[in-house]
């Protein structure tokens, strides 16, 4: 079970943030991918390895499958506690069997082929969660843009987010939404993590931690939607099938919308 909502970039190079990074965070994600250059590469694989942190709450997004630079993550990993890896640019579920069965593994579809193998790489046994990215897989379409100019989404990001949450969610694995680039963009944020966390995702990946709280907030459910949950299942324990509760109907749906709600409330509490 992947830590939830708030999951926080780190670049693999900077171990002074690790902690800090770690502290604000509910996980961290460890970049050895895009945020690190060729020439710090083996500095950030060096700075894993002494990395004192609850591997629980660490995932490291090791570089594409197939490359010399996975390999020599996949290597550093090993002598390491570190269990869980985000697989960058994740395209199809057979490549995923390079990766040792002792990791954990979120796919990272951020292609236009990632996506659209969303589904298998969901369904492969070592996959714990899917990841969509916006920016990279538009430019995979040849695109310039993953954002109208007010700030939303363009149909293709949504259509793909949309695709990797039902991935994820047919085949019972975490959901994790992009980030929000826009560092400033506060609202913009919490209007998204807020639709993420309806509609199903597990958790929303950030670059700085100021958007943590924001997160936070926005998965976390509302008192009156709490108490509401609380009530309607101690109700429903004694009320098996289909019953009425304050005027609705109550099936099968929304007693897993109310667990939903009360397990959304403990985890970010």
């Amino acid at each position: 079970m992947l830590p939830a909502p708030a999951l926080l970039f780190c670049p693999a190079d900077r171990p002074e943030r690790f902690g800090k990074a770690l502290e604000r965070a509910d996980a961290v994600i460890l970049d050895l991918e895009d945020a690190v250059g060729p020439d710090r590469k083996t500095a950030a694989r060096g700075a894993l390895i002494d990395a004192d942190l609850d591997p629980s709450r660490v995932i490291v997004r090791v570089n594409p499958v197939g490359t010399e630079a996975f390999a020599a993550d996949m290597a550093t990993l090993s002598q390491t506690d570190f269990r869980t890896v985000m697989i960058a640019k994740a395209e199809s579920a057979k490549t995923l069997r390079a990766i040792d069965r002792r990791f954990s593994i979120v796919a990272l579809c951020e292609t236009a082929r990632g996506v659209a193998a969303a589904e298998k790489l969901a369904a492969h046994d070592q996959v714990v969660g899917l990841m969509w990215g916006a920016e990279d897989l538009v430019a995979s379409l040849g695109g310039t843009s993953s954002r109208k100019s007010s700030g939303r989404y363009r149909d293709i990001a949504r259509y793909a987010r949309a695709r990797v949450l039902l991935a994820a969610g047919a085949h019972a694995k975490a959901a994790i939404d992009a980030v929000h680039l826009d560092i400033a963009d506060v609202k913009g944020l919490a209007r998204e993590a807020a639709d993420a966390a309806a509609s199903g995702f597990t958790a929303t990946a950030c670059i700085h931690p100021s958007q943590v709280p924001v997160i936070r907030r926005a998965y976390r459910p509302d008192e009156a939607t709490i108490a509401w949950a609380r009530s309607l299942l101690a109700v429903a324990e004694d009320r098996p099938g289909v019953f009425t509760h304050e005027g609705r109907m109550v099936d099968e749906p929304v007693l897993r919308h109310a667990r939903s709600v009360m397990d959304r409330a403990a985890v970010t509490g």
